[in-house]
């Protein structure tokens, strides 16, 4: 660890939850700091309250007053915000300051400054950083030379951004993206700027002490994102050059020193691989979801690089005890996003208790997972649906992309659908590997979603000394001569394989009954973990869950709903209701619109016809599956 960070302490109330809560206290507690945790009535048996030496319950995590509160109760010193929730919210860093407690992060003056993107595009032009040529949002949306982007002024996360290819879709866009803005950050403020079809998405890692200094320590790649929002990310960047980092980096420092920046944030910029150019999108004034990867690529002066233990020492007041020389790219690491969500369902957002939690760390070196999901776990649509990072690390960034394979590979997430076989199956693409994916790669492309042949033998083999009477298990009823190889009907017939069949050690909150399944296929060996449930299995192969029901041979088809009953995709709120029983609508017209953890969803007529039944309400909170609306052809 750095060695010029702060070990005498104080009292740090960590303003967050999930897996930047915890790993903000791990390090506090490391550097003897007292921890606070504050926590929602949902969150009251989180992993990270049980942590902290002290927790205290909140009404809501953006409640401004009841987490200064909550800090003025304890005798805390600092604050640490994390990200999200109120880490760049300029009245809480003043509220703090008024109170007499620091905040682990800038002030609240360069929070206005650089947290809001139009306030921050004339810091950097003051700076002489280049910036994306923009639109004057009263012009003639006519005259713009398309495609541009509409983006929200205030927040970021990729929050209130829509891509606008014509002019006869600005106006939906620009409605649909002040109204998350709104949701988002309170501010429905946008801006219009050039889209660049083609770029890199290369973000700066910046520290400035009190004392005048600002350092940084390399850039990260985000490009490989979908919809604005990140997916994996990487540092250093694979595919710039030593003139192009050192010409980056030196801009995200003259922006920080322009604005008197100090503590731990990300000057992000957009490359143009067309032309080579880089614009300055926006600044994070906090710390990034994906700082891991500069953790563990960046050294100085040969120690591990510890952020939070820096944005400690900085908030204590120390300088840095060392220069820009001393920090250095020693290799290479890769951080994939595990979040609550169908990737191959239409990417739409899950909940639910997850039954069993099996992170991949079992790996034998260069993995590190920072997260803060365990068995028998509820997931809410209340929060953002990101559950962990897996991130791997090497000397190269070859290595790094196979530690995270492997690690992939020994996550097992029952109970509940997440995107862990998605990201697997991104993370061993040619266009990954060869590091081709720009910003827009994920909307155009489809990852192609894993073949099943494999998971069905081990499905199969989790079933071998569990239920096997009845028409489900070998081949039927047999009155007589040699037995036939085992099979079962998986949807389709599947021999059991010879198989390595291990009890999994039960653990927590996890259900008994789970088990680990190896066998060979083609030579290679295949792994997966599961549970045989009733009349179906339930297991994990290469991050993706599957659950295969076991299908009687004897019994007919069922009857299937009609194709015009609209029912919710996903656990969430109902914002709109654009049409009432009788009505006549086209094929493609939205009904109406769902959003769960953030994320909008337009549901659709599927053909021309009459509104039959509308089961919803605006504002009202729906189950998945619920019956939202019938249209009669």
């Amino acid at each position: 660890m750095v060695s010029t960070v702060s070990t005498t302490g104080g009292v740090l109330l960590v303003a967050n939850r999930g897996e930047i809560a915890r790993r903000v206290i791990r390090t506090a507690k490391a550097l003897g700091w007292r921890t606070v945790a504050v926590h929602s009535d949902l969150d009251v048996e989180a992993l990270h309250v049980r942590e902290a030496d002290e927790a205290v319950r909140v009404t809501s995590y953006l409640d401004v007053d009841a987490v200064l509160a909550a800090a003025v109760a304890t005798g805390a010193t600092h604050v640490h915000p994390g990200y999200g929730f109120l880490s760049e919210r300029a009245p809480f860093a003043r509220a703090l300051a008024g109170a007499g407690i620091v905040l682990v992060g800038p002030c609240a003056d360069v929070m206005d400054a650089m947290g809001r993107k139009d306030a921050a595009r004339e810091v950097a032009l003051a700076a002489g950083v280049p910036v994306v040529p923009s639109y004057d949002l009263d012009a003639d949306p006519a005259t713009f030379a398309y495609p541009v982007l509409v983006k929200a002024a205030a927040g970021g996360g990729g929050k209130g951004m829509r891509v606008v290819h014509a002019v006869e879709e600005y106006a939906e866009a620009l409605a649909a993206a002040r109204r998350e803005a709104a949701s988002s950050f309170g501010d429905d403020t946008m801006l219009v700027e050039k889209y660049v079809a083609s770029g890199r998405h290369i973000e700066v890692q910046v520290v400035g002490d009190t004392h005048g200094t600002v350092l940084h320590f390399f850039e990260r790649d985000c490009s490989t994102q979908r919809r604005h929002q990140k997916v994996l990310e990487e540092a250093p960047a694979p595919t710039i050059s030593d003139a192009q980092r050192a010409a980056i980096t030196s801009a995200a420092v003259a922006l920080a020193s322009q604005v008197g920046y100090t503590g731990a944030g990300t000057v992000e910029f957009l490359l143009d691989s067309s032309t080579g150019d880089f614009y300055f999108l926006e600044m994070n004034t906090r710390l990034q979801v994906e700082h891991p990867v500069t953790e563990e690529a960046v050294r100085v002066r040969g120690e591990e690089l510890d952020l939070v233990a820096l944005q400690l020492a900085v908030a204590t007041g120390e300088a840095f005890g060392f220069t820009q020389d001393d920090v250095e790219i020693v290799g290479h690491a890769i951080e994939a996003r595990v979040y609550a969500e169908d990737s191959f369902g239409g990417f739409l957002p899950q909940a639910g208790r997850a039954t069993y939690v099996g992170w991949g760390v079992a790996v034998d070196h260069g993995v590190r997972v920072d997260h803060a999901l365990e068995s028998g776990q509820e997931v809410s649509t209340a929060y953002d649906p990101m559950l962990g990072k897996v991130i791997g690390y090497g000397a190269d960034r070859e290595a790094a992309r196979r530690a995270v394979v492997a690690a992939l590979d020994e996550t097992t997430i029952l109970g509940l659908t997440t995107n862990a076989g998605f990201l697997r199956a991104l993370l061993v693409s040619d266009a990954f590997r060869d590091a081709t994916i720009d910003t827009a790669w994920l909307d155009r492309t489809e990852v192609e979603r894993p073949d099943d042949t494999v998971a069905r033998s081990l499905a199969a083999a989790l079933l071998v000394g569990g239920p096997e009477s009845g028409p489900w298990g070998g081949d039927g009823w047999r009155s007589g001569g040699p037995a036939a190889p085992r099979r079962v009907l998986l949807g389709e017939w599947v021999d059991v394989p010879a198989v390595d069949r291990r009890p999994v050690t039960r653990r927590g909150h996890a259900p008994a009954g789970v088990v680990s399944v190896r066998l060979l296929d083609d030579g290679e060996p295949q792994h997966a973990r599961g549970l045989v449930r009733g009349h179906g299995v339930e297991l994990a192969h290469h991050g993706q869950r599957y659950v295969f029901a076991l299908a009687d041979p004897f019994a007919g088809d069922g009857a299937t709903a009609g194709d015009g009953t609209l029912l919710a995709p996903m656990p969430g709120t109902v914002l709109d209701v654009r049409v009432s029983a009788g009505q006549q609508v086209a094929q493609g017209e939205t009904l109406g619109v769902m959003e769960a953890m953030k994320m909008e969803l337009a549901l659709k007529a599927p053909f021309d016809g009459t509104v039959t039944e509308v089961g919803a309400a605006t504002g009202d909170q729906v189950k998945l599956g619920a019956r939202l609306f019938v249209v009669e052809a």
